[in-house]
């Protein structure tokens, strides 16, 4: 029997994950990338493993979403995780109001987490603020970007997916009734253009959806939302610290190898594919990683980045949005065969948007095989170049 041929286009954490499943529920998979692994938003995240205790309050979904995903991770793919753990650290009696909160939430989304004293924490992390009230132990942890994208990666061309990387999409194959039957495609790198049929089409873009799914005439209701980070040279804490607060910007400081990271702001913008780095952002996450490490004052800024989250909504502010996601069959919102667009969430629930998002695939298709990827440890990173 034919295997369906199945074209991911985006091959950040969603694609590569989405890439992965696929082989494992028999599709012949192509990924088609207009730059290298993890080129764009998820090449600069961060690398906070959330555990789901920064949307215990407010966003619960995706906070059960985060503890599910972060335990499942830390067993299929630990060469790319740190398992540092992580700090709620309350600094000012403002941040003591959301204390009774933050327990209930976690406690509702089933986030195990302690209550240290002040000296407690300066024994654990002694880089921290020595004024601080409270904090909470969670169960955070640190990811290396790159890695954990090429051993999703890696697997997927282990079950048989060919990558095309340095490529660009330029336009969609259609049947000459409006449906997408594959990609015209242009190979930067050796000026080739070529078509690649397919029976199915997966828009894993992220901030870019939206050009793909205009290509077919339709619209997501997504927001590009940036958010500025800066990285100082040298390691001041072993765990991830989080202001125990609602989010806001910079209130997540983490160890990232022999750096700290601080982050995030949070803006719109129309174009994705250019986001300044503003001075006064900088200027803010030196502020705010400093009200919960002071000694950042102290240490070499090594540089500062953006990413673009890809964030379901079309008009709210982003700090109001969920970071939740959703898959859209564009043969059910807009009687297009043929494409399917996955998007909104974030890097600690790659593999389940993937299975969710292949869960619709396989519907269209009548396939009835069961994901496997929350069982199936991955191939090293290493395995993807050789």
């Amino acid at each position: 029997m034919t295997k369906p041929h199945a074209i991911v286009i985006g091959a950040g954490f969603t694609g590569v994950a989405i890439a992965w499943d696929l082989t494992q529920r028999g599709f012949r998979v192509s990924v088609v990338e207009r730059g290298p692994i993890a080129n764009g938003t998820s090449g600069r995240t961060h690398g906070l493993l959330h555990s789901g205790a920064r949307y215990a309050v407010n966003d619960q979904e995706s906070a059960i979403e985060c503890i599910q995903e972060n335990l499942i991770l830390r067993r299929i793919v630990p060469d790319a995780i740190e398992p540092n753990g992580g700090l709620f650290v309350a600094v000012q009696e403002e941040d003591l109001a959301y204390r009774e909160k933050f327990i209930e939430g976690c406690a509702a989304c089933g986030i195990p987490i302690r209550e240290l004293t002040p000296q407690e924490v300066l024994r654990l992390e002694p880089n921290l603020n020595p004024r601080l009230l409270t904090a909470f132990t969670v169960p955070d942890a640190t990811f290396d970007p790159l890695r954990l994208a090429l051993a999703f990666a890696a697997s997927a061309k282990a079950g048989g997916a060919q990558f095309y990387l340095y490529t660009d999409v330029v336009d969609l194959l259609r049947d000459g009734r409006g449906n997408v039957c594959g990609v015209k495609a242009w190979n930067r790198a050796a000026d080739q253009r070529f078509h690649l049929p397919a029976e199915v089409v997966i828009n894993a873009t992220g901030a870019w959806v939206g050009q793909i799914t205009a290509m077919a005439g339709v619209q997501v209701p997504i927001t590009p939302t940036p958010g500025v980070m800066v990285a100082y040279d040298k390691r001041l804490t072993q765990r991830a610290i989080n202001l125990l607060n609602e989010p806001g910007d910079g209130d997540i400081v983490l160890p990232q190898r022999r750096m700290m990271v601080v982050g995030t702001t949070s803006f719109t913008i129309e174009d994705p594919d250019y986001v300044p780095v503003y001075e006064d952002h900088v200027a803010l996450m030196m502020e705010r990683g400093a009200a919960l490490i002071p000694a950042l004052r102290q240490t070499r800024e090594r540089g500062a980045y953006m990413a673009t989250r890809p964030l379901i909504g079309a008009t709210a502010p982003g700090r109001s949005i969920s970071r939740t996601f959703k898959a859209y069959d564009h043969a059910e919102t807009d009687g297009i065969e043929g494409l399917v667009t996955i998007t909104g969430g974030k890097a600690t629930t790659l593999r389940l948007m993937a299975e969710k998002t292949v869960d619709v695939v396989c519907r269209k298709f009548g396939i009835e095989v069961p994901c496997r990827t929350a069982e199936t440890p991955l191939l090293s990173y290493r395995k993807f170049y050789q």
